[in-house]
């Protein structure tokens, strides 16, 4: 079973371990440099921000976290996070999640 971890999660992880001891592989550290460049939100409010998006009927964990990871401000953003997903969205899905996103940012 797949699990999704916001890039907020990882951050707090990364930079919890980093204070216990030196991360050994360069992809751990450039994985924390990456988190603590791009992860905007807390790790709490990327989960209620998950959470109130999953609660849309259209929405897929997958595309919950991603949208978490990204914080879409346009409609072409959010688009391109479904453009995998075989859901059609509609102005008012998108507008909705803009809507949504707009609170915690």
């Amino acid at each position: 079973m797949e699990k999704y971890v916001a890039l907020a999660d990882v951050k707090d992880m990364l930079s919890a371990e980093s204070e216990k001891r030196e991360l050994g592989s360069s992809a751990q550290r450039s994985a924390l440099e990456h988190s603590l460049a791009m992860a905007s939100l807390s790790a709490a409010d990327v989960k209620a921000l998950t959470a109130e998006l999953r609660a849309l009927k259209f929405m897929t964990d997958y595309a919950a976290y991603k949208i978490g990871d990204i914080l879409p401000k346009y409609p072409e953003d959010v688009r391109a996070i479904f453009a995998k997903e075989r859901v059609n969205l509609s102005a008012d899905d998108v507008k909705q999640i803009i809507e949504i996103v707009g609170k915690y940012l």
